[in-house]
């Protein structure tokens, strides 16, 4: 990393104290699925005019390593169904200073692109998986094939990441009858996995939140009746709060934005495909990077300013279901999963 680099690399702190180094980038809103917790099934996409090209996502990840930054997660919707998106992958996994190079997907493109992605520099990657019944996995996916995914996981275990972890989403009256099964799965392939609370994000018309949301602690209990849980202090670039299974290779880990949020140690910011700097997947707090962009072509250094005045506008935590506030009604297509 430059001499410049160096030295801004602790101005990402926000008004809280907390020190960013961890950026999702979303490089499309599109998706080959539409997840019933993520998408409504009839979905809109933004114009292409809209979206950020190739050229100033990279602008963008380039920026916040130069600003101290080294984890980046490529997200989307589906990241892999974007054209040409390996290039980006590449240039990205050679940024200087840049730790680790994520990435989130539904899994339908791996069986082709796993080894490709692991030579292009991802390190760590997370797998959408939330049933092991075909048909289950089909109505809430609406248009995935489970033995495409599980070709996929299997490709990118044999592609030798870092770490493989299995992302699922519990839903009452859904899959909450798999959660033993899905632990197994991933134990069986030695990979990690993680239980994932439903968000409020989004009016995804197929259901009531509220009445489907199934709590960690009730993931837990059911698990525990089976295995035995030790916490271990295991660090991620993500929020999961891991479970060691046994003597099993396979760690658990709980994501519990609702049930206990983890505002206090939130070291991540987000961009979405149209450029909006989100500070808190919970608020609106943004700042509108495509304008800065476009605005100032090749000028980084404007771009980093903003990104560095971005900081202060990070809240202290989230307001899902605070009836005081108002609820979010972007998707996590738009978000940035």
């Amino acid at each position: 990393m430059n001499a410049e680099a160096k030295q801004d690399s602790t101005s990402l702190v926000d008004k809280h104290g907390r020190r960013v180094d961890y950026v999702r980038l979303s490089v499309t809103d599109r998706c080959d699925f539409r997840c019933v917790y993520c998408m409504s099934e009839e979905m809109t996409f933004l114009p292409r005019n809209q979206v950020l090209s190739l050229e100033e996502i990279f602008r963008v990840a380039k920026s916040f390593t130069e600003l101290g930054v080294d984890k980046i997660r490529l997200t989307g919707g589906e990241p892999l169904v974007r054209k040409n998106v390996m290039s980006l992958v590449e240039k990205i996994g050679a940024l200087p200073g840049l730790k680790e190079l994520l990435l989130t997907t539904n899994g339908s493109q791996l069986e082709k692109l796993a080894t490709p992605l692991r030579d292009a520099g991802v390190n760590r990657i997370n797998i959408s998986l939330d049933s092991l019944d075909a048909d289950s996995f089909h109505k809430m996916t609406r248009t995935g094939k489970l033995d495409k995914v599980q070709r996929g996981i299997e490709a990118a275990v044999a592609a030798g990441f870092d770490a493989i972890r299995l992302n699922t989403v519990i839903l009452r009256g859904r899959n909450e009858h798999e959660i033993l099964d899905l632990l197994e799965y991933a134990m069986g392939l030695g990979i990690n996995i993680a239980y994932i609370e439903e968000m409020p994000l989004g009016d995804v018309s197929d259901h009531e939140r509220l009445d489907t949301m199934v709590t960690n602690e009730e993931v837990r209990d059911i698990i525990s009746e089976r295995y035995s849980l030790d916490p271990i202090d295991m660090t991620t670039a993500g929020p999961s709060r891991y479970y060691r299974i046994d003597s099993h290779a396979t760690k658990v880990g709980f994501i519990s934005p609702i049930s206990h949020n983890f505002c206090e140690t939130c070291n991540r910011v987000r961009v979405t495909v149209e450029g909006r700097l989100l500070l808190c997947l919970g608020n609106e707090h943004s700042m509108d990077l495509r304008k800065v962009l476009r605005d100032n072509p090749g000028n980084d250094d404007v771009l980093k300013t903003h990104i560095i005045e971005a900081m202060d506008l990070k809240p202290l935590q989230h307001n899902f279901y605070d009836k005081d506030q108002p609820q979010l009604v972007r998707f996590m297509n738009m978000t940035g999963g």
